[in-house]
């Protein structure tokens, strides 16, 4: 009799561990519903991303540490705020641009019209949990800037730091 309700047991786990994975292939085809229906319809997909010459050449920002950003302060080197402009009204780097997450369409054209693509750039935010520096950065190579780095410490590390700030400051 053990031996029976052993056999069953084992038969109902069985059978709960193939639905568990039923239900997982379902789920799985639901979220993927739309890729799904472009593989079958034979429509291409963009598996390789391109850089603005079209090169299959993945270009990512580097980052740069506060050392770095203190020394090419004041170089041709220009710093670019990713910050609301708010934040950026309360203080920022000595010399940085605003450039907010949200409206750099329009503010990846007037810088385009007055900094040339050959310009180092610095981007920063409000620190290492904030990605709208690397998000702008990865904007500003797709426009064709060719220096483009990021200060991942941002605008908290730098006045942590006890260095100078521009703006109203608390």
């Amino acid at each position: 009799m053990s031996k029976e309700i052993k056999g069953r047991t084992l038969w109902r786990d069985l059978q709960r561990a193939l639905l568990i994975a039923l239900l997982a292939v379902v789920v799985g085809l639901a979220v993927n519903s739309q890729l799904l229906w472009r593989v079958l319809s034979g429509q291409t997909l963009n598996a390789v991303p391109t850089t603005v010459d079209g090169s299959t050449e993945t270009v990512l920002p580097l980052p740069v540490e506060l050392a770095e950003v203190r020394e090419l302060q004041g170089s041709t080197t220009l710093l670019i705020d990713a910050r609301s402009r708010t934040a950026f009204a309360e203080g920022h780097l000595p010399g940085a641009r605003s450039l907010p997450r949200g409206k750099e369409v329009a503010g990846v054209g007037a810088l385009q019209a007055d900094v040339p693509l050959s310009t180092p750039l610095i981007v920063y935010c409000s620190g290492y949990d904030c990605n709208d520096s690397f998000a702008l950065a990865e904007i500003l190579i797709a426009a064709g800037y060719q220096q483009v780095r990021i200060f991942e410490g941002g605008f908290p590390e730098w006045r942590d730091a006890g260095l100078p700030v521009e703006g109203a400051q608390p």
